[in-house]
């Protein structure tokens, strides 16, 4: 099982950087950035980095790391000029990036940017044929596509990525449409949720997968849930989270890998500052994700 870290993009770049180096150094697999320009609770008040401009960034400057956006909204930018941005990245960072994508949800910046919020059946429409346009600029010499959202004619985009196959994963748990595009274009999928939540829904996956003639086996699973060990820290926001001792996790971590979890993802949001920080990191992989390590 790979383990990777996400920090959040409300803290200034050098704590980003640190925050990555030291992962990079003591053994993690990656580092994931959120794609947002502001807090999703009213007042929307608090700075927060672009998530591609900080991709490129630790591309740069910090080794070793599978790098990836957890998710980019498919509603801020059209999926061509994603593409280029993408394949430039995966340059930067000498072929290391996996394309996260979701359909969008957060309403507040859509609206004080305003950017088109369509209902969920419009935003999930839209991200399918963003799949379709990714998959076939990335791969393909020229693209022609016709949809209802995106049209492409004899569409370039060179350079190509570094990796002959760049991972798309998409992210969410929808079971009616979202897991049906994941079996339809992703190589990962990602969504929130305790072990338990990842069995019930990837048993929607691979039924969508059968539907599609497409073996589940080939589509790689991560998850994640803020971890607070020992009551250690309180959870920002309003998001799955689990108070658990060094032991009751890895017994989670077993779940996850019985529930074909590829990889979990520890956010950094509830995990203090600087020495404190790099601490419950190096805890984390050493009292809990040891013996998952491949």
């Amino acid at each position: 099982m790979r383990f990777s870290i996400w920090p959040t993009t409300s803290q200034p770049w050098d704590t980003l950087v640190d925050v990555a180096s030291h992962a990079s150094e003591t053994g993690w697999d990656g580092v994931w950035v959120a794609d947002h320009f502001m807090p999703p609770v009213e007042p929307a008040e608090g700075p927060l980095l672009e998530c591609w401009s900080v991709l490129a960034g630790l591309a740069t400057c910090v080794p070793r790391l599978r790098l990836g956006s957890l998710v980019a909204g498919n509603t801020y930018r059209h999926p061509a000029v994603l593409a280029n941005m993408a394949a430039t990245v995966d340059h930067l960072s000498g072929g290391r990036l996996v394309l996260g994508i979701g359909a969008g949800w957060q309403e507040n910046e859509h609206r004080a940017y305003g950017i088109e919020y369509s209902d969920v059946p419009g935003r999930l429409a839209r991200l399918d044929e963003a799949c379709a346009v990714l998959r076939g600029l990335l791969s393909a010499p020229r693209s022609h596509f016709e949809g209802r959202y995106y049209k492409l004619v004899d569409a370039p985009m060179e350079p190509k990525p570094v990796q002959e196959h760049l991972p798309l994963l998409v992210g969410g748990g929808g079971e009616k449409v979202t897991l049906r595009i994941v079996a339809k274009w992703a190589d990962e999928w990602n969504t929130w949720g305790v072990p338990e939540v990842l069995v019930a829904k990837g048993a929607v996956l691979g039924r969508h997968c059968e539907a599609l003639g497409r073996d589940p086996g080939t589509i790689a699973r991560s998850a994640q849930v803020i971890v607070n060990l020992d009551a250690t820290a309180t959870t920002p926001m309003r998001m799955p989270s689990v108070d658990v001792s060094a032991a009751e996790m890895q017994d989670m971590l077993g779940r996850y890998e019985q529930a074909g979890v590829d990889e979990f993802i520890l956010p950094d949001w509830n995990l203090g500052t600087g020495a404190a920080r790099r601490d419950m990191m190096d805890r984390f992989l050493n009292e809990v994700a040891a013996p998952f390590r491949s």
